[in-house]
């Protein structure tokens, strides 16, 4: 993934918020959040970020699907699914949220 260090922190935002989309955040959410982050070699206060998102979201008004550069809608896709799927169950909100995102990102 060769994003910028503001496009690493978007996507990483959005992540977290997916995690958040049942309310909470499970361990395993947390261990892929973190190791998606890991592979995006983030420096110290970026990992710290990180983790207060997955203690707290990020604010609604900071996850804007406009602010996601076309070339990487995918990978925002993707890596949002991949959380939603990562404690082994995607219930209806998620499953809702995930399609609103994906419209919302078509609709760009």
């Amino acid at each position: 993934m060769n994003l910028t260090p503001a496009e690493r922190r978007n996507l990483l935002r959005f992540v977290c918020s997916f995690a958040w989309t049942d309310l909470q955040v499970t361990q395993q959410e947390r261990d892929l959040v973190m190791r998606i982050a890991g592979m995006l070699h983030l420096d110290s206060a970026e990992a710290r970020q990180v983790a207060r998102w997955l203690e707290v979201p990020p604010a609604a008004d900071e996850v804007d699907p406009s602010l996601v550069p076309p070339a990487h809608r995918e990978l925002f896709l993707r890596v949002a699914e991949e959380v939603l799927r990562a404690d082994g169950r995607v219930v209806p909100a998620e499953r809702d949220a995930l399609a609103l995102f994906r419209e919302m990102l078509q609709a760009e």
